[in-house]
């Protein structure tokens, strides 16, 4: 397993939420990474980010690891979800609400 990998791993798997985005919650870089932290948290649930523009190997790796091309990335108890547009259409169906209920996300 490659140094991003295995850091991409640790990263994933520490945390019940995790998003892979283009800039901070607080500030996203991208119009789809906003939309992400939307959905996130008009869910209500404790989330950690990772800027992959602050990581060129981390921003190349994601990819990989998920072999999904684009960003951002949504984690949830280890398994990818998918990106901004999965992500909108599970919330909009509250597929994405019920999925967190039952795997037990802690709230924000």
């Amino acid at each position: 397993m490659s140094d991003a990998n295995a850091r991409i791993s640790s990263i994933v798997n520490g945390s019940d939420v995790v998003l892979f985005m283009k800039g901070t919650p607080l500030f996203p870089q991208c119009g789809f990474s906003n939309r992400a932290v939307s959905i996130l948290d008009h869910c209500g649930v404790a989330y950690e980010s990772v800027d992959v523009l602050q990581d060129q190997e981390i921003r190349q790796g994601i990819k990989a690891y998920s072999d999904w091309p684009t960003i951002p990335q949504l984690y949830l108890k280890g398994e990818f979800i998918g990106g901004s547009d999965i992500m909108m259409e599970m919330f909009e169906a509250g597929e994405l609400q019920q999925l967190m209920l039952d795997k037990e996300v802690a709230r924000a």
